[in-house]
């Protein structure tokens, strides 16, 4: 009776944990296949406001413009049709907002009655017109032509260099300084965090008696828990003003910062899992290195460091996820300017940066909403690549070894 029992009992913990497992795998591919479904919807979408419309006169040969083109136009780059296979006529630039320079009161009538005849009529009498209004103000009669934007493409949205979302009349999405930024900032946080967080690994493996291990690990861990924003204040106060005062430079707000903060934040985990990993080296390996006369920092080379390569670098991937990831802190001390950056001592913005801090301000469903959902696509493509190509020089290091 108590055999069956407990066989009973071990297929209803197995049929727990399977059901566990699956769960998990289960939630984290319908969370990437939401992330992707909302992100991709982007390119099937025109970068500009729903409900408003790019008219014409119906006389110009131009009928489609991209939203780099429409740019230059408002940026008064481009000033004449000519420039864009159209008749040499100078581009008149109108938005709602210029009717008053045209028409009078009276004309556009009591609560605006008349101005969908009045933009009509502008678009009309004026052939290098472009004109950016709601569809509110479309007349039931539009005599006028409508501008056929490009969608956004993957190409463009990749190597664009400028990141405005909500600029009128189009949005502008590139997104490639946000992918410098945080490159920029996170490789520049592992080159700081990772010999540091190595050596201290060794240190509380090897060289530390019990006594300074006890007290120094649970410190060590405890900075884990501290809040991404506390460290951002710390930034803030005393990074920041020492960047800028060390580099004599306008702003201490730059890549750099970011590195150091994100690193400092990555150390915990480095640590932990490293030293770990260097404790549970066999001892007899180590006594069989220190026979056969190497010494204790031979033997930590030769024999824990190699013996422990999963470990560190379990620890070096959970410590780039947490830099590439990290939000808040980031946002503080970076500058959050979405420029391509050349060296750290340039402001900079990161891809979580702008999905926090742009999130609560875009509206469900639209352009911009969406392109910060391809953000998170790239976001997770670029770890998704990183810890592949780590596992692949580990599997490499271990094949090398057989």
């Amino acid at each position: 009776m108590r055999t069956k029992f407990k066989k009973f009992q071990e297929k209803f913990i197995e049929g727990l944990l399977m059901l566990s497992g699956t769960v998990t795998s289960l939630t984290v591919v319908l969370i990437v296949i939401f992330l992707f479904n909302e992100g991709l919807g982007v390119f099937n979408k025109k970068p500009i406001d729903e409900g408003y419309v790019i008219a014409i006169n119906q006389s110009n040969p131009v009928v489609k413009l991209s939203p780099a083109q429409i740019k230059d136009i408002y940026d008064q780059k481009i000033k004449n049709w000519k420039q864009l296979g159209g008749h040499d006529e100078k581009i008149v630039l109108f938005k709602v907002d210029d009717i008053t320079d045209y028409y009078t009161d009276e004309e556009i009538g009591k609560n605006f009655a008349n101005l969908p005849h009045c933009i009509n009529d502008f678009i009309v009498k004026n052939k290098g017109v472009i004109a950016f209004f709601s569809e509110t103000y479309l007349p039931l009669k539009f005599t006028g032509k409508y501008i056929d934007v490009d969608k956004i493409k993957v190409s463009e949205f990749l190597s664009g260099e400028e990141w405005f979302p909500t600029a009128k009349p189009v949005a502008q999405m590139g997104v490639k300084p946000l992918i410098y930024g945080t490159l920029w900032v996170s490789f520049g946080a592992i080159i700081f965090a990772l010999p540091i967080g190595l050596a201290a690994a060794i240190f509380l493996s090897e060289i530390a008696n019990k006594r300074i291990r006890n007290i120094l690990k649970p410190l060590i861990e405890l900075l884990a828990g501290i809040p991404s924003v506390v460290y951002g204040f710390f930034g803030l106060v005393i990074i920041v003003p020492l960047i800028q005062e060390t580099f004599n430079l306008p702003v201490g707000e730059t890549g750099l910062a970011g590195s150091i903060i994100l690193g400092i934040m990555a150390l915990p985990t480095i640590i932990t899992i490293s030293e770990d990993a260097m404790r549970n080296t066999p001892r007899a390996m180590k006594e069989a290195s220190l026979a056969l006369g190497a010494s204790k920092w031979q033997t930590i080379y030769k024999v824990v460091i190699p013996y422990s390569a999963s470990g560190i670098t379990a620890g070096a991937i959970l410590g780039i996820g947490r830099a590439i990831g990290e939000t808040m802190a980031v946002l503080m001390v970076t500058g959050n300017a979405a420029i391509i950056p050349h060296t750290l001592l340039e402001p900079v913005r990161t891809i979580p940066a702008t999905i926090a801090a742009e999130l609560g301000e875009a509206p469900s469903g639209g352009v911009h909403y969406q392109a910060l959902f391809a953000l998170g696509c790239i976001l997770f493509i670029i770890t998704l690549l990183i810890n592949l190509a780590v596992e692949f020089v580990t599997n490499k290091k271990k094949q090398r070894k057989h």
